[in-house]
């Protein structure tokens, strides 16, 4: 089985490693489409990850100045 797999597997590498013209056209609408939805998806993901590890270091800034805040007095002086 495997000397006969073998050869087959070759032959599939080396005829997809062959160029060949492709003979398309793609026009600059969907050129610019594709390019669109490209940069939304790369887009989406850093938002997802600015997110994630945004706000949970937000919150710890937050709450160690509030409590810098309450050790150091935080009260108004009476005017």
């Amino acid at each position: 089985m495997q000397k006969i797999l073998f050869p087959a597997v070759l032959a599939a590498l080396a005829l997809s490693l062959h160029p060949s013209a492709a003979l398309a056209y793609i026009g600059p609408g969907v050129g610019a489409g594709a390019i669109a939805a490209v940069l939304g998806v790369i887009g989406s993901i850093f938002l997802a990850i600015v997110g994630v590890l945004y706000y949970p270091i937000k919150r710890l800034l937050k709450g160690r100045k509030s409590k810098t805040a309450k050790s150091s007095g935080g009260s108004k002086p009476a005017a």
